[in-house]
C-alpha cells in the first residue's frame, strides 16, 4: 500500500493550495480517508476525515470554513482545499486510510489509520 501525497508549498498568509494524495494497493472506495497535520514540536493533530463513498467529512474546528476534504475514487485520490492560509496552518501534512464501511462513524484518532503517506510540507509565511 502507498499513500502519496503531493501539493504542499510556501505560500503567503491569505493564500491557497491544494494537497493531493494518490492511494495504490488498497481497494480505496473502502476506506475512509484523513489528513493529519504535525507542526514542529507538537503532536500529530487531525484536520479531516470523509467517508469511503465521499458522503460525509469531519473536520476539526480550527479549519471550519477554510478547508476542505474531498475525493475521487475513479482517481483513487483525496484532496484538501486549504483557502485563507494562516502561518499556524504551518506544518507537514499527512493522509491516512482507515478501512471502515460508509455508515460507520470517521474516526479523529490517527491510532485508528491503518496506512500513511509520507507526508508533505505546508509553509503559511506571514
Amino acid at each position: 500500500v502507498q499513500l502519496a501525497e503531493s501539493g504542499g508549498g510556501l505560500v503567503q498568509a491569505g493564500g491557497s493550495l491544494r494537497l493531493s494524495c494518490v492511494a495504490s494497493g488498497l481497494t480505496f472506495s473502502n476506506y475512509a480517508m484523513g489528513w493529519f497535520r504535525q507542526a514542529p514540536g507538537k503532536e500529530r493533530e487531525f484536520v479531516a476525515a470523509i467517508r469511503p463513498t465521499g458522503g460525509g467529512s469531519i473536520d476539526t474546528d480550527s479549519v471550519k470554513g477554510r478547508f476542505t476534504i474531498s475525493r475521487d475514487n475513479a482517481k483513487k485520490t483525496v484532496y484538501l482545499q486549504m483557502n485563507s492560509l494562516k502561518p499556524e496552518d504551518t506544518a507537514v501534512y499527512y493522509c491516512a486510510a482507515d478501512y471502515r464501511s460508509s455508515y460507520s462513524p470517521l474516526r479523529s484518532d490517527a491510532n485508528a489509520y491503518e496506512y500513511w503517506g509520507q507526508g508533505t510540507q505546508v509553509t503559511v509565511s506571514s
